[in-house]
């Protein structure tokens, strides 16, 4: 029996999302007949109509693509059922249209947004698989999302590249990552990268212990040194705040980058040169790495294996070394963040490195 299955890319792009529609388009076609409707630009293309039927010829050449082949947009999950000057129900909108396509299923591939919409289509009767993806790597129940491991190396990459420039001048050089809720890419990358502080979202820093840093390393001879700092950190007076209070804040401060902060004030507090790094969206450009094309392979594999079953409501996800899935219903709206004993930040104290916190 044939089975027709819509596929949309939603949210902020990341390198694997091609891969992953490979995956799940030739895993369809081996295991049985199907038909793919590539539905463009995200959920905005659910609610307007806007797709396309898909030919094998569309998947060929696209595992090492970064991007997205569908578009993408960002549709806020708070928007959704808010009808709006052009009276569109957009639920109501996203449920025709899959009737129209005639789909059996829908595959959403997104972050944390997309999975609560997705959850939403569920509860509303649709058959929806979700494939995990952001470099944020913050969607809960799952290891790793792809894109993440791409973005890691990317961002190592910017830190290796500024050891040296920093060696050279005798700087501090503050690195600013992507990160705004999770500092999943910074830790990582931090600790690939020879980092010497790593300030994450989760862990609100005191700037008086970054400062200890740098006096610690130049007390050794060591006449540079190396911050890196996801966008989404705050200072422990910042953290007692609400998100609103922060934003005034900072803006009566008239900076509202948290490394052109951070390294303002480390030149006033320690008389030292501070440059900062923001490397922005190259972090989520480009061709995916090996891991991510073979964990898009996998998750696409998976879904494609869920339609075969009739398994939905449900999204894809990697534990340890196999790739399982859980309920949309049990995942959608809960963080995984950065925790204060997880064994990465561990690592990275057991190293020396940093985390801006009192006894670090």
């Amino acid at each position: 029996m044939k089975k027709r299955i819509g596929i949309l890319t939603s949210g902020g792009d990341c390198p694997g999302l091609n891969a992953a529609i490979r995956g799940v388009a030739r895993a369809a076609y081996t295991m049985f007949d199907a038909d793919i409707i590539g539905i463009r630009g995200g959920y905005l293309g659910l609610i307007e109509g806007d797709f396309q039927e898909m030919n094998r010829s569309q998947f060929s050449n696209i595992l090492t693509m970064g991007g997205t082949i569908l578009g993408t947009s960002r549709t806020p999950f708070r928007d959704m059922r808010v009808v709006g000057e052009d009276q569109v129900d957009k639920v109501e909108q996203m449920k025709n249209n899959y009737a129209k396509m005639g789909l059996d299923c829908l595959v959403t591939l997104g972050g944390n947004g997309t999975h609560k919409t997705a959850n939403m289509l569920s509860m509303e009767g649709l058959n929806i698989i979700g494939l995990p993806k952001t470099i944020d790597n913050d969607i809960y129940g799952t290891d790793f999302t792809f894109g993440f491991h791409t973005a890691v190396e990317i961002a190592t990459d910017v830190i290796d590249r500024v050891h040296t420039t920093a060696a050279s001048h005798s700087r501090v050089m503050v690195i600013e990552l992507m990160g705004n809720k999770t500092g999943w890419l910074t830790l990582y990358a931090g600790i690939a990268g020879g980092a010497d502080a790593i300030l994450l979202p989760e862990l609100p820093y005191d700037i008086r212990e970054v400062a200890k840093v740098i006096e610690r390393r130049a007390s050794v001879g060591k006449n540079f040194t190396i911050i890196a700092v996801a966008e989404g950190a705050m200072d422990v007076k910042e953290a007692k705040m609400k998100r609103k209070q922060r934003d005034v804040k900072r803006a009566e401060e008239g900076c509202t980058n948290v490394s052109i902060r951070i390294a303002g004030q480390l030149e006033q507090m320690l008389n030292v040169v501070s440059r900062t790094v923001i490397p922005g969206h190259v972090q989520r450009g480009g061709t995916p790495c090996a891991y991510d094309r073979v964990l898009s392979t996998q998750f696409g594999v998976h879904a494609a294996q869920l339609i075969s079953n009739g398994t939905y409501g449900v999204t894809v996800a990697l534990k340890g070394e196999r790739i399982v899935h859980n309920s949309l219903s049990d995942i959608a709206g809960v963080a995984k963040p950065v925790t204060a004993n997880h064994h990465m930040v561990k690592t990275a104290k057991s190293m020396g490195i940093s985390l801006g916190v009192a006894g670090d």
